[in-house]
C-alpha cells in the first residue's frame, strides 16, 4: 500500500501533542469503567430486569470492539486527527444521551455511542508515529498505549465519588465535559498527519467484521445468563465462525481491505496481537476481583469492609503505575528493545498475581497488588504498539494499532465472562443473594496467571526486530538517534532530502519498497535533509519521499547486497496541492 499526498500542509507538532494525544486516550478509556460502581444498582435505576440491565455494559464493550480497527482505517484514508476528533464527538453526544435518561433503550444507545470512541487510541498511536521523532516516540506511544489501563483505573475511584455523593447522572455530565475539553485541546494542539493510503474505504469489509465481532463478543458476554451450552450461544458462536471466515476470504481478494490480512499473519504482528489478547485478560482480572473483595463485609470472614470510594482509590494505583511506567519503559526499551520489555512486563505481572493469592486479607495488601500488576501491564501495554509499527507500513499503522486495541478488548472481554462465571459457581448463597467467596477470588488469580504464562510464551517466540526497526523505536536521545543513522549507513541507501533549489528538507518521509511493492523501511530526514535506511536483502528497490508542502519524489536503486551504502539524494518538486 502507498502513501498519498495530506490535502495540506501540516502545522509542526508542538510540545503538547503528547500529553493532549494522551489525555484523550484516557478520556475514551474511562467509559470502560465509569459504571462499575453503579452496576449493582443498574436495574433499580433503569427500572428493568438484571439482565436487560447488562445491556448496558455490553453495548459499550461492542461497539468499542467494532470502532477500533474500522476508525484505524478511516484515519489512514482520511485522516487521524480528523477521525479522533469524531470518535470524541460521538462520545459526547451518547454521554448527553445517557445524562439525560434513566430509560433502557435510549440509555443503551448513549453507552454505544459512548464505546464508540475506543477508536481514539490507535489513531493517537498513529498521529505519533507520523508526526514525532524517533527519539520521542517510545516512550509517546507507551504513554497512549497505557492510555487505555490509566482511564479504566483512574475512573474507578472518580466515578465511586460521584455515584456516592450525587445524581448518578452527572457520571455522564462529566464525562461529556472531558470530551468536550479533549476536542478542544486537540484541535489547538495537534497537527493533522501528512501521512495518508491509497485506495477507498472497504465497506463490505467493515459491515462483514462488524457482524463477526458481534456474533462472536455477544455470547461471549451474555452466556454466563443464557448458558454456555444453550442453542443461543452455540448458534452465534458458529454463526461468528462462517461470517469471520467469509470475512477473511473477501479480505484476501480486495487490493485495499479494510484489514490487511497478510500483514496480520506475519509472525511478529500474529504473535503480538495473541500475547495482546493474555495481556487484556490479566489487566481485567484484577479489575473484577478487587474491587469487590474490598467492598465485601467483614462478616463474611474476609471481605474488607471498605466504602465504594475507599475500594476505588485503593485499586487506583494501578492506573497511576502504568502512567508513571511509560518513561521507564522508554529507558528500557531503548537499551533492550520492545520484545525484552513485553516479557519483563509479563513477568512481572505474573509475579504480582502469584503474590496476590496471599495478599487479601488487608486493604494495604491490595494496594501492593495494584502497584506492582500496574508496573507489570504498563510494561507490556507500552510494547505491544512499538511491536506492531515496527512490523507494518506507515500507511497501515492506524488500522494495525486499531486491531491490536481490538485484540486486547476481546482479552478482556474473555476475562470478564470467565472470571465472571468462577464467582457466580463458587459463590455463597446467603438469603437469596450471592456473595463471591475466597476460593472464586483465588480461582480468578489463578487463571489471569495461566494467561500471562501463555502470554510469556508467546513474547518469548516473537522473532528479534530488525535493524531498521530498532533504529526508529529504540532511540531515546538525539545522541543515540544520531548513532542509528551511523550503524543503518553501514549496508543500505543513504542521502539528504533537497527542494527543488537544492535546500535540505527536513522531516520528509522516506520510504523504502521492495520489489514486491511492499515496504521493507522508512525513516524521517534530520534537519539537514540527511537520511539512511537500511535493506534487508540485496536486489532492487525503490525510494519515495515526501513532505508537507512539497509534491511526491520515487527513485528506484539497486543494492549489492554489501556493506557498502549507496548514496542517493532524493529532490522533492514545490508545493502539488491547494491548501
Amino acid at each position: 500500500m502507498t502513501l498519498t499526498t495530506a490535502s495540506r500542509p501540516t502545522r509542526s507538532a508542538s510540545g503538547a501533542v503528547v500529553p493532549v494525544l494522551a489525555f484523550a486516550g484516557i478520556v475514551v478509556a474511562v467509559m470502560q469503567t465509569l459504571l462499575v460502581p453503579v452496576i449493582k444498582d443498574l436495574p433499580q435505576l433503569l427500572n428493568t430486569s438484571p439482565s436487560n440491565a447488562t445491556w448496558v455494559l455490553t453495548s459499550t464493550l461492542l461497539s468499542g470492539a467494532v470502532a477500533t480497527p474500522i476508525m484505524g482505517r478511516l484515519g489512514d484514508l482520511y485522516g487521524k486527527r480528523r477521525m479522533l476528533i469524531t470518535s470524541l464527538a460521538v462520545m459526547v453526544v451518547g454521554a448527553l444521551i445517557s445524562a439525560f435518561t434513566s430509560a433502557l433503550l435510549p440509555m443503551i444507545v448513549g453507552r454505544t455511542l459512548q464505546g464508540f470512541a475506543m477508536g481514539a487510541i490507535p489513531l493517537g498511536i498513529g498521529l505519533m508515529r507520523d508526526m514525532l521523532p524517533r527519539e520521542k516516540l517510545g516512550s509517546a506511544m507507551a504513554l497512549m498505549s497505557s492510555s487505555i489501563g490509566v482511564g479504566g483505573g483512574l475512573a474507578l475511584p472518580a466515578a465511586a465519588l460521584v455515584a456516592q455523593h450525587t445524581d448518578w447522572h452527572a457520571l455522564f455530565y462529566g464525562a461529556a465535559g472531558l470530551g468536550v475539553l479533549s476536542i478542544a485541546l486537540t484541535l489547538l494542539t495537534v497537527p493533522e498527519s501528512p501521512m495518508r493510503a491509497e485506495g477507498s474505504f472497504d465497506l463490505l469489509g467493515a459491515l462483514g467484521l462488524s457482524a463477526g465481532l458481534v456474533l462472536f463478543l455477544l455470547p461471549i458476554t451474555k452466556g454466563s445468563d443464557w448458558g454456555w451450552s444453550s442453542a443461543t450461544t452455540l448458534g452465534l458462536f458458529a454463526a461468528a465462525v462462517v461470517v469471520l471466515l467469509l470475512w477473511g476470504l473477501l479480505e484476501l481478494r480486495l487490493a485495499a481491505p479494510l484489514v490487511d490480512l497478510r500483514t496480520t499473519a506475519r509472525r511478529e504482528v500474529l504473535l503480538t496481537n495473541l500475547a495482546s489478547i493474555m495481556v487484556g485478560v490479566a489487566f481485567y482480572v484484577v479489575s473484577l476481583v478487587l474491587p469487590q473483595l474490598l467492598q465485601l463485609p467483614t462478616a463474611t470472614g474476609y471481605g474488607l469492609g471498605q466504602s465504594m470510594v475507599v475500594a476505588g482509590l485503593c485499586v487506583a494505583p494501578l492506573g497511576l503505575t502504568m502512567m508513571f511506567t511509560a518513561p521507564v519503559y522508554a529507558r528500557l526499551s531503548a537499551r533492550y528493545g520492545p520484545k525484552v520489555t513485553l516479557i519483563l512486563g509479563l513477568l512481572i505481572i505474573a509475579i504480582g498475581y502469584g503474590g496476590g493469592l496471599g495478599l487479601m486479607s488487608a486493604a494495604w495488601q491490595t494496594v501492593v497488588t495494584s502497584v506492582m500488576l500496574g508496573a507489570g501491564i504498563g510494561l507490556a501495554y507500552s510494547s505491544l504498539p512499538a511491536l506492531i509499527v515496527g512490523a507494518v507500513p506507515a500507511s497501515e499503522t492506524g488500522a494495525a494499532n486499531g486491531l491490536n486495541t481490538l485484540m486486547r478488548s476481546i482479552g478482556t472481554s474473555v476475562s470478564s465472562a470467565v472470571v465472571g462465571m468462577v464467582l457466580a459457581n463458587t459463590a455463597d448463597h446467603v438469603g437469596g443473594l450471592a456473595v463471591p467467596t475466597m476460593h472464586g477470588f483465588r480461582v480468578s488469580f489463578l487463571i489471569a496467571t495461566a494467561a500471562v504464562a501463555l502470554g510469556l510464551l508467546l513474547a518469548l517466540c516473537l522473532p528479534r526486530p530488525n535493524r531498521q526497526a530498532a533504529s526508529q523505536l529504540r532511540a531515546s536521545s538525539e545522541e543515540e538517534a544520531n548513532l542509528g543513522r551511523a550503524e543503518e549507513a553501514l549496508r543500505g541507501f543513504r542521502g539528504r532530502v533537497l527542494d527543488a533549489d537544492g535546500a535540505p528538507v527536513a522531516r520528509a518521509k522516506v520510504t523504502l519498497i521492495d520489489r514486491r511493492g511492499r515496504q521493507a523501511g522508512a525513516a524521517l530526514s534530520a534537519e539537514d535533509g540527511s537520511y539512511a535506511l537500511a535493506v534487508p536483502a540485496e536486489g532492487p528497490y525503490v525510494l519515495a519521499a515526501r513532505a508537507a508542502g512539497h509534491g511526491p519524489h520515487a527513485s528506484a536503486a539497486t543494492h549489492a547486497g554489501d556493506d557498502r551504502p549507496v548514496d542517493l539524494d532524493l529532490s522533492l518538486p514545490g508545493e502539488t496541492v491547494t491548501a
